[in-house]
């Protein structure tokens, strides 16, 4: 009898050793576990924000592709400029949010448009407001968190992705695109796409995305997600794949039509329907299921993490480790 209960008891508490081998033995079932379903419990009730920003030109489908990203019109619509309406002499910030349920997890989702941006004749330094906007993210949830008296929950504005619009030329990038990259890449996660690829051929498409590749490799421009932040090989097994995908060339539209008995969406041409969803067609799947499947809160991770810890690193250093308290100080801008 001895020898049968050492045999169950040896068992048990092999069933409930750690994986890594280490540490100590249990000898029953604990409960370590449920703190996953505590967690998704919390956030069911919470819910989470997620704020993401489109720079591009104008008329290069940056709100029609985050209205079909999300299946739902969360973004300002836009139809180009009409002949009443000019066009901004700087880049303007505007920010619409929404809440948005699934599954009963909620999301509060937070879209910034960047309307002027490469619109103007001399775009010289137009990266400039944006990089301010992002700044002063960052500047009000430092405000909160060194708040002797600080909020259950300090509101999060801070930009955790920004998708940048590359224009389907099939050349090269823009000296634009560069500079944007190379002085924002280390302030917020960039996500560069091709807009419009239907327009490219798939020799085309091919073609470009290894030059914009290149280009930015050589000049040094950075885009999430980076090498250095791969926390393990498995990380980098998928992360490298992403890396050789990107810039997705995406094509967007909330317009359904019928296609072999479905509907999809899709925009209609002289030769047929672009099936947006279609992997064949374009790689707005992929990007889909990277940005929202996959790696959501890593995005979130990384901004806070990262970019925000490295904006408050150097606010505070620069004002000798404590928190400004008169109003003049309020306004003062971080260089990075």
């Amino acid at each position: 009898a001895d020898l049968i209960l050492s045999a169950q008891t040896l068992d048990l508490s092999l069933s409930y050793q750690g994986s890594s081998g280490g540490g100590s033995t249990l000898l029953g079932y604990v409960g370590i576990d449920t703190i996953i379903e505590q967690m998704r419990k919390k956030t069911m009730k919470t819910g989470f924000d997620f704020n993401i920003m489109v720079v591009g030109q104008s008329g290069l489908g940056k709100s029609t592709l985050v209205n079909t990203l999300f299946k739902s019109q969360v973004s300002r619509r836009s139809s180009g400029w009409s002949r009443d309406e000019k066009i901004p002499r700087t880049v303007e910030i505007k920010s619409v949010s929404h809440v948005i349920e699934e599954g009963g997890v909620k999301m509060k989702l937070t879209v910034i448009d960047t309307p002027g941006f490469g619109d103007q004749i001399n775009n010289e330094n137009c990266w400039e407001p944006i990089s301010k906007y992002i700044n002063e993210q960052y500047e009000k949830f430092l405000k909160e968190e060194v708040n002797i008296a600080r909020k259950k929950r300090i509101p999060d504005t801070r930009v955790h992705c920004c998708l940048y619009f590359i224009s389907p030329t099939g050349h090269s990038l823009r000296q634009l695109d560069i500079e944007f990259m190379k002085h924002l890449g280390r302030a917020v996660n960039i996500i560069p796409v091709i807009a419009k690829a239907d327009t490219l051929t798939p020799e085309e498409k091919t073609e470009f995305k290894q030059r914009v590749r290149k280009e930015l490799e050589v000049c040094g421009a950075e885009f999430y997600p980076q090498k250095e932040f791969d926390e393990d090989m498995e990380d980098k097994s998928d992360n490298d794949k992403i890396r050789e995908t990107m810039p997705f060339a995406v094509v967007g539209s909330d317009k359904e039509y019928q296609v072999n008995g479905k509907r999809v969406l899709g925009r209609k041409t002289a030769w047929g329907i672009v099936e947006v969803e279609n992997p064949n067609h374009c790689e707005f799947s992929l990007l889909r299921d990277f940005l929202i499947r996959s790696h959501l809160q890593d995005l979130k991770e990384v901004t806070h993490n990262i970019h925000y810890e490295t904006y408050r690193a150097k606010r505070l250093n620069d004002n000798g480790g404590l928190h400004p308290i008169s109003s003049s100080s309020d306004t003062q801008e971080s260089n990075l």
